[in-house]
């Protein structure tokens, strides 16, 4: 079992994690995503390709963890339960990212169960933006926890949410549940189809911002596609270069991963912060301006950076602090 704080520990450490984004179709359409998938989304075509994906992951010697999501990857069959056997048989965390809509038929089909069986953890959507029929999530909870994976119960971070996710557990797998699932409140994200559905959040300085949670742990999509970000329109293709890279067979996964944990602005972004990168020339007056998130300051400075070497910047990538992880040699 995996639960949620080993988890963020892991994303949180150079080269220990990845999210595999093995589909962009959902065929359930919260209207509080942060992306936009559909039912008729792009999908994996070329398995082969895929499995050279899913191999380069598997040999990354560094890599603990591994993140499936989508879309919603309890769609795409064949591509999840090929990845689940082999990321599991590799010895890393497996760790699917699900609506639980395949929940609604009360008893999930075997080869849903193997691949729950196969999990460290399952992190399941339960808010109540959620179309899901509230007896198929709690099938899907219980179908978690009978296999034997530490359930994360994802909620937006709102009170009400936050009591409702207890009822469902409490009700799905008893007064027992918190031996078996833990809750996770997240703040609502103003992207993809929740553009409309939420508020930006408030303007901060710069240097205010904090680290970014997930800049080491980079996207690999399923098409060969990888990005040190989880924004959507990135993943697809578009934003600063230095945030893309592109792997066709195993041996490239690998350097690709590799490139993104050495990088010295993303070891900087996902560990010291805002606060150390806006202190350096190239970026100190960044430090007052006000951006509505860390996604706006990153993309500024990438921009300005251009590819240059910055001395200073490699140095303080090579400061970690406390608690993290020395990079991987």
């Amino acid at each position: 079992m995996l639960r949620f704080a080993e988890l963020d520990a892991l994303r949180r450490q150079r080269g220990r994690s990845a999210l595999l984004l093995i589909t962009d179709r959902c065929p359930v359409g919260c209207a509080h995503c942060s992306v936009d998938s559909r039912p008729d989304g792009p999908r994996v075509t070329d398995h082969a390709l895929f499995a050279e994906i899913v191999e380069g992951l598997c040999a990354d010697e560094a890599l603990r963890v591994v993140g499936v999501s989508g879309g919603e990857p309890f769609v795409e069959r064949r591509a999840l339960a090929h990845a689940a056997r082999r990321i599991h048989a590799s010895g890393k965390a497996l760790v699917p990212y699900t609506s639980g809509y395949w929940g609604a038929g009360g008893d999930p089909p075997g080869w849903i169960r193997s691949v729950l069986r196969l999990s460290a953890c399952v992190v399941l959507g339960v808010d109540a933006h959620h179309p899901s029929p509230r007896a198929a999530v709690a099938a899907a909870a219980r179908a978690v926890a009978a296999e034997g994976a530490w359930l994360v119960a994802q909620v937006l971070d709102d009170p009400a949410q936050i009591e409702a996710a207890r009822d469902l557990l409490s009700g799905a797998l008893g007064e027992g549940w918190r031996d078996l699932a833990e809750i996770h409140p997240v703040p609502p994200l103003p992207y993809g189809r929740a553009r409309g559905l939420f508020p930006e959040v408030r303007r901060v300085p710069g240097a205010r911002l904090g680290r970014c949670a997930i800049a080491h742990t980079p996207t690999v999509r399923y098409d060969g596609r990888i990005s040190a970000c989880c924004d959507e329109n990135v993943i697809m293709g578009a934003g600063p270069p230095d945030l893309h890279r592109a792997a066709r067979d195993r041996d490239g996964v690998r350097r690709a991963l590799a490139d993104l944990a050495a990088d010295p602005f993303l070891a900087v972004l996902g560990s010291l912060g805002t606060e150390a990168l806006t202190a350096l020339p190239r970026y100190r007056d960044l430090a007052e301006r006000e951006f509505s998130g860390i996604c706006g300051i990153c993309r500024h400075m990438l921009r300005r950076a251009a590819g240059e070497r910055d001395t200073l910047l490699h140095a303080l990538a090579l400061l970690s602090p406390p608690g993290e992880a020395d990079p991987p040699g």
